[in-house]
């Protein structure tokens, strides 16, 4: 089994001031909404790609939303050869119930779910429009988004999110190098 820690672990070591590197797996929109103190951005999709900003000397702790993206990175990590990696579990979740603070951009996007719900509400009420006034097919369209976000829920999936973030004001704003530390937290 692959080793994990809780939050109030993770909590303990930065009291204790040891090296280590938090890793948070999320996408942009969401670490800026909220993360822990001190985490490391680098998307899960982008592991392999930069793999070199992640210290092979130091404990590393991944972090996402819930615990299933970082459990899925860890493996990952493991696959790629990193030896010290453990899994936070319960996530960001746990880690506000525990009644830690998180760090936030002030300009951060809106969170995923919330442009999804958007981008789905847009695209049923203009197919509808489409359906009365142009021709009645368009209306199908709205039953086919209907469809794709009741599979989405039932089966969990985040596919619509990922491909959003994606998008141009979801990408991480660049800034300028700064030199790689260990301490996190």
């Amino acid at each position: 089994m692959d080793p994990s820690i809780d939050v109030l672990q993770l909590y303990s070591l930065s009291e204790a001031r040891e090296p280590f590197f938090v890793l948070d797996v999320r996408e942009y929109p969401e670490y800026a909404a909220g993360r822990i103190p001190g985490a490391h951005l680098i998307p899960y999709r982008e592991l392999r790609r930069r793999r070199g900003e992640i210290p092979m000397d130091a404990p590393v702790y991944v972090v996402c939303q819930a615990g299933v993206r970082s459990r899925k990175a860890q493996r990952r990590l493991r696959q790629m050869g990193f030896a010290g990696v453990c899994n936070v579990e319960g996530g960001l979740r746990a880690w506000q119930a525990a009644g830690y603070g998180v760090k936030r951009d002030t300009h951060a996007p809106w969170p995923l779910e919330r442009q999804e719900r958007v981008a789905a509400g847009v695209l049923v009420l203009v197919s509808v429009l489409l359906g009365v006034f142009v021709a009645r097919p368009f209306a199908w369209l709205a039953a086919v988004v209907g469809v794709a976000l009741s599979l989405a829920a039932i089966l969990d999936s985040c596919a619509l999110e990922m491909r959003m973030a994606r998008l141009p004001w979801n990408q991480q704003p660049i800034a300028p190098s700064a030199p790689k530390d260990s301490a996190a937290i």
